[in-house]
């Protein structure tokens, strides 16, 4: 039966369930509280320098072919996609590793740190390649509604791996440390240390070395655009500058939203905000999760990042670029053990126009520095200038070429600007981690048990973080809604 469908949030889960549900016929209006869609992906435009504001990694390419394939599409309907080659550079104190674009070279790279670490590391990858097909095949496309999702034959003969962690497997085989960082960095992306996060997520290794580090020509807002595109062509309709001020109910049931003040009449509610924010819009009697509750979660990283144009091409660098000439562990405690601004921060630079000369104006480059920090950090112009200078030094010192003087504009996002424009639960950048006891059906569910109609979708739901987990959630909560209307 057709349903009036109103989505808050105009993310990829958002728009990932607006195609969807539009799709299966439904009348879909989806409203964005800023001006340009895309939630946490949107795109900085300034003197002729492009900027990826959230995401910059493509990874997992397989899940983005399979979302447009479920519409009759194919990626190359809408943008460009090249491989990237090398994937990306780790700088350390004294030494660097350049991460190929296939596991030859990977392996040749690796045995020249650790004699004997390639068999080691073909053996590893392998048996992500396993966990990864399992996961994205198995796992993550169910909607986290029962323990038994859990349960495959698959799974049952991998039991272990969910008691036993990254960190132990790796280091199980590799004893070189520069080699423990570089296979333990992906996990981050799950938001949460790797002696927290289950061996089974190694799948996020082969995310790495066996599927590759691709590039959308344009940055990783192509994907945005392509979505809003698609959307659009299904009959979705999107309004921005449309801020949601409450969930309106009636008998336990959602009747609407008010945006901007005005009451607007919908059968369903799908909510793709921060999930801690949207339970704030209904009344309490209404919500699911305490303040107790969120506050006891685990929350992967917040963020500040710097988006910098320079004047000049830098030397030495590639597309991605991973700074670990620090102490990875004690940064890990500074984020998730002891929560405080670090001492000696690791970092990540992203210059897409090494790659795509369309990010920069001609003998320009466009740098993007992300420093992970904990979340609900004190922010502070003084603090941002601080560690800006901080990333500006050591990239100097690692890179051989002091830029200082070749900054047009620089501009900062940290926590305050999180909270502010994206109402994140004390300003996260990636939604609640991925632990043992924050996975599937322990995640916040896609469905309120409170209110009839009303549904959520997003990384602090299933799957998890992560664009191609977004993409998943919002299949899988239209899935949901579709089966109950």
């Amino acid at each position: 039966m057709k349903k009036t469908i109103i989505i808050i949030g105009s993310g990829f889960s958002s728009l990932s369930a607006a195609c969807y549900l539009a799709q299966a016929g439904h009348d879909v209006a989806v409203y964005e509280k800023n001006d340009m869609v895309g939630g946490r992906a949107r795109q900085l435009v300034k003197n002729g320098f492009t900027f990826d504001m959230g995401p910059s990694w493509y990874w997992m390419p397989d899940i983005f072919d399979k979302f447009f394939g479920d519409f009759g599409k194919k990626v190359s309907d809408y943008y460009q996609l090249d491989k990237l080659s090398p994937a990306y550079k780790i700088f350390f104190a004294d030494d660097q590793i350049t991460i190929g674009d296939c596991m030859d070279k990977i392996c040749t790279e690796f045995e020249r740190i650790e004699s004997g670490s390639a068999k080691h590391l073909k053996d590893f990858i392998a048996k992500a390649q396993k966990n990864y097909d399992i996961a994205i095949n198995k796992v993550v496309l169910r909607p986290g509604r029962s323990p038994l999702e859990l349960i495959t034959p698959e799974t049952a003969l991998r039991v272990d791996q969910f008691f036993k962690t990254i960190s132990g497997e790796v280091r199980k085989k590799f004893k070189n440390k520069k080699l423990i960082s570089t296979l333990e960095f992906p996990v981050l992306f799950l938001g949460a240390k790797p002696n927290q996060t289950p061996s089974f997520y190694n799948f996020m290794n082969y995310a790495d070395f066996g599927l590759g580090t691709w590039h959308p020509k344009g940055g990783m807002y192509q994907i945005v655009k392509a979505m809003k595109n698609l959307a659009g062509e299904l009959g979705v309709t999107i309004n921005t500058g449309a801020t949601a001020l409450k969930i309106n109910v009636e008998g336990h049931t959602t009747i609407g939203v008010n945006i901007n003040g005005k009451d607007i009449a919908g059968d369903i509610v799908l909510s793709g905000a921060d999930y801690h924010h949207s339970e704030s819009l209904l009344e309490p009697e209404y919500r699911q999760y305490s303040e107790k509750y969120w506050d006891k979660k685990t929350f992967a990283p917040s963020s500040l990042l710097f988006y910098v144009g320079f004047d000049k091409k830098l030397k030495n660098i590639e597309h991605h670029n991973l700074f670990f000439d620090t102490d990875f562990e004690r940064h890990a405690e500074e984020i998730y053990d002891r929560p405080r601004w670090p001492k000696d921060p690791l970092f990540y630079a992203n210059f897409p126009s090494v790659t795509d000369a369309s990010m920069a104006p001609e003998n320009c480059e466009t740098g993007f520095f992300l420093i992970p920090i904990a979340p609900d950090l004190t922010d502070t112009p003084q603090l941002r200038s601080q560690y800006f200078d901080i990333v500006i030094d050591r990239f100097k010192e690692r890179t051989g070429q002091d830029v200082k003087n070749n900054i047009i504009f620089k501009e900062s996002f940290c926590v305050n600007d999180f909270v502010e424009q994206y109402n994140s639960y004390k300003g996260n950048a990636y939604g609640m981690a991925n632990t043992l006891s924050q996975t599937a059906f322990l995640r916040p569910g896609l469905k309120s048990k409170k209110v009839k109609n009303l549904y959520f979708t997003g990384q602090l739901t299933v799957p998890g973080p992560g664009v191609p987990p977004a993409l998943i959630s919002g299949k899988l909560v239209s899935q949901l809604i579709n089966k109950n209307a």
